[in-house]
């Protein structure tokens, strides 16, 4: 019998640290995503992530975590957002035509953040949840609602008008999930959660605690009892039929991206829902948080490795075009769209996906710079994809030259294309690429054949033509691809 074979996280993914109790081997009766879904995945290359929720009301940076440092009023007040949620500018449509026009091929879409606020249909329930003002200090309160965006003014599902639009306009789909809840008190206190318990030390890991000051400031978790088996069964049960619900309910999804952990305790419930989930969608892709290698993609956070990453496993950057991943009220703090190519060509031939992170206002509409870089970005795509989209790094090293060369080629390996990230001047050297011979070479944009040689040193110089030395000639403004045919 053949050994099974798994694409593994790097054992120095940083979000790996905090769940060392998880298996380094998945059990037997579990497969990851196939070869074909890991290649579909590679070959998208580009992609936004949308963060949006209640903390959009607020222009909030860093998405839902300032909620655990705010005293209990405003955590309060802020749990009442969904009652004045009503973004009356979202169109679903608007968005993929927005996404098209940048040349972005997938996006991931916050169904839940770990506010709890959920931005689709869940017919799940919510039993217990924690009355911030009550008389006495905060206590857990029963309850029996959704806290879903069907209890908000807006009452509509925002979740499937995004994935219907997305199917029409070929645009693959990634729903953000989080693991913890912190609206639902049968999730304490897992994941930073605002209420502890008195044997928190066995639910939590070493880091988790390390993190809490940093986490919580001044604000302390509130020490409740104990979680109860129904509480434990109650939140396993919650956790497993939501993702149910996004895998069943919204037709074939690409990827689904999983946040945070659940902690040693549940984690044997946790496998078996991602058991289930693979069973329910063979060939999603889930990202490895929290399930480490049950996972098929891992997401470096707002870095791009400094070098090729020494795994199989499919990855992506996701990184913000502002300082945070919700929305960015400042022009000034988007990084602009040079900034998107460069990262873009960086990642790419390294090997990975690049994943730009936005986010909507309370209306549902998006910062006019997030705007004007993404488009600059999908102009320049629209004479460089080539270079980019479905192409695959060269081996070892030789995804690069020096500091502003980077190279992808063709699947086949009969082309190569070099992507210098600044103006080469009236010649481009390249050490490393032997072209063809009586072959032609191409800048991007350009439509006539550049003049080339081979010269003593082995080294390939592309001569430039002299009209191009004035940049409003040049086919884009940052980045120029080559292709450069090297096999038949």
């Amino acid at each position: 019998m053949s050994e099974r074979k798994f694409v593994t996280v790097p054992k120095s993914e940083v979000h790996m640290i905090p769940v060392p109790y998880i298996e380094e081997v998945p059990d037997s009766d579990y497969e990851q995503a196939s070869e074909g879904a890991r290649e579909a995945f590679r070959d998208m290359k580009f992609g936004v992530r949308i963060h949006w929720g209640l903390y959009s009301k607020w222009h909030l940076q860093n998405e839902s975590w300032p909620f655990l440092k705010m005293p209990f009023d405003k955590k309060q007040e802020y749990q009442d957002l969904y009652k004045s949620f009503n973004p009356q500018k979202f169109d679903a449509q608007e968005w993929m035509r927005f996404f098209k026009r940048a040349g972005l091929k997938c996006f991931a879409f916050t169904t839940k953040h770990h506010e709890g606020f959920s931005l689709f249909d869940t017919k799940t329930k919510v039993k217990r949840r924690v009355n911030w003002m009550a008389e006495g200090g905060p206590q857990i309160e029963e309850c029996d609602f959704a806290y879903s965006v069907m209890d908000s003014p807006f009452k509509r599902d925002v979740v499937r008008e995004l994935c219907d639009a997305a199917r029409e306009h070929d645009i693959k789909i990634d729903f953000y999930f989080s693991h913890p809840d912190w609206y639902d008190a049968d999730f304490r206190p897992y994941v930073f959660h605002p209420l502890t318990v008195p044997d928190y030390e066995k639910l939590l890991t070493k880091e988790e605690m390390e993190e809490f000051d940093e986490r919580f400031g001044d604000q302390k978790q509130v020490m409740v009892h104990a979680l109860t088996d129904e509480e434990k069964q109650r939140m396993v049960l919650r956790h497993r039929e939501q993702l149910v619900e996004l895998l069943t309910n919204y037709g074939e999804i690409d990827m689904i991206c999983l946040d945070m952990w659940l902690g040693v305790e549940v984690w044997p419930e946790l496998k078996e829902t991602i058991k289930l989930a693979r069973k329910l969608q063979p060939d999603v892709m889930l990202r490895a948080r929290g399930i480490g290698n049950y996972g098929d993609y891992y997401t470096p956070e707002g870095f791009i490795p400094g070098s090729k990453e020494n795994t199989e496993m499919p990855w992506m950057v996701i990184y913000p075009l502002g300082e945070s991943f919700s929305y960015e009220s400042e022009a000034n703090k988007h990084k602009g769209s040079p900034w998107v190519i460069k990262s873009l060509v960086d990642t790419v031939a390294k090997g990975g996906n690049f994943m730009v992170g936005i986010g909507p206002d309370e209306k549902g509409t998006w910062h006019p710079q997030a705007i004007k870089d993404l488009e600059e970005a999908g102009d320049w795509l629209e004479v460089n994809g080539e270079a980019i989209y479905e192409t695959r790094e060269r081996s070892g090293d030789l995804y690069k030259e020096g500091e502003h060369l980077r190279f992808t080629r063709t699947k086949d390996s009969r082309f190569i294309y070099a992507i210098s990230m600044e103006w080469p001047g009236a010649f481009l050297e390249i050490k490393t690429v032997k072209p063809l011979e009586d072959s032609q070479i191409y800048l991007l944009g350009y439509n006539e054949a550049l003049k080339w040689k081979v010269d003593e040193k082995n080294h390939l110089i592309i001569e430039l033509p002299e009209e191009m030395q004035s940049p409003e000639k040049r086919p884009c403004k940052v980045a120029y691809a080559f292709k450069i045919q090297v096999e038949k």
